[in-house]
């Protein structure tokens, strides 16, 4: 039996895992080790292809941990937010003028990917809303994780292996950028990985890595943003006390740690491939399976 089962609730009943304001909010129940733990395991695996979600999910399925909540999880994907936004402060200044100039009249490329970049967020939004009570129920299992985790770590190397790798973003079409975004929508699955799942759709659509992993970063903006501001409201809402010091420190540590991610992965993503990753999701999959199931 798993030691997070004398949790309170049990591992496998995630319908006992509702969007309370207990939930909501988990910050009170973190010490400051958990915080900097949570914070750093966020950073890494924010924009790697191998599901922050699942990462923050686990300690307190598997290790009987106090479950950290939605407000925590939030203070981190807001520090992971500002990493990308430093990363690519120019790209995104010059989408936004880009974007403003095919506004009025004058097409140009930024501008065109700025527009295929909306297009390709739409999808989430809809989704997202649509099944918002659902991904924060019922989907946060660990038996979800591990299947997903598995599946579409599989999915990725596949996507991988056979993709012919010789598209540039400049060769973006809007049926691409939906086709991406509608992708995207899996990433609610706990498991998927956000960055996975889109790296795969634009690897299938014949991208390269390095183009497949910059639009999938670009892509993080809105929707680690939306996102992030949806859950705020409801943090603001809730009478349950917030610990805004643990938020802070998770917030700074995720986003120091995933910019050093994202340029670490830039950097090598030609020359190792996704086969690392791939090879991660599988054993961590088939361990959490084996804790559930053994």
């Amino acid at each position: 039996m798993l030691q997070g089962q004398s949790h309170r609730y049990p591992i496998e009943c995630p319908a006992a895992h509702r969007y309370t304001d207990a939930r909501l909010n988990g910050t009170q129940h973190l010490d400051y080790l958990h915080t900097i733990f949570l914070a750093l395991v966020q950073g890494i695996t924010e924009f790697l292809p191998i599901s922050s979600s699942a990462h923050l999910i686990l300690p307190f399925q598997v290790f009987g941990w106090d479950d950290q909540g939605l407000a925590f999880d939030v203070a981190v994907h807001l520090g992971t937010l500002t990493a990308v936004i430093a990363y690519f402060w120019r790209d995104l200044i010059n989408l936004t003028f880009g974007l403003g100039r095919t506004l009025s009249g004058a097409q140009n490329a930024e501008g065109s990917l700025a527009i295929h970049l909306i297009i390709a967020s739409l999808p989430i939004v809809v989704a997202g809303l649509a099944l918002k009570s659902l991904v924060e129920g019922e989907l946060r299992s660990a038996s979800v994780i591990a299947i997903a985790t598995i599946v579409f770590g599989i999915v990725l190397w596949i996507a991988d292996r056979t993709s012919q790798r010789d598209r540039q973003e400049s060769a973006l079409t809007w049926q691409d950028a939906l086709m991406i975004g509608i992708a995207q929508c899996l990433a609610l699955i706990p498991g998927t990985s956000r960055s996975g799942i889109t790296m795969t759709a634009a690897l299938a659509l014949g991208y390269t890595r390095q183009t497949a992993s910059r639009l999938s970063f670009l892509l993080s903006v809105p929707t680690i943003l939306g996102a992030s501001l949806l859950i705020l409201r409801d943090l603001f809402e809730t009478a349950e006390p917030v610990r805004w010091d643990h938020m802070a420190i998770g917030a700074t540590l995720s986003g120091i740690t995933a910019y050093l991610c994202i340029r670490f992965f830039l950097s090598f993503i030609d020359r190792i491939g996704f086969l690392p990753f791939v090879v991660y999701r599988l054993v961590l999959g088939f361990a959490l399976l084996w804790f559930l199931y053994a």
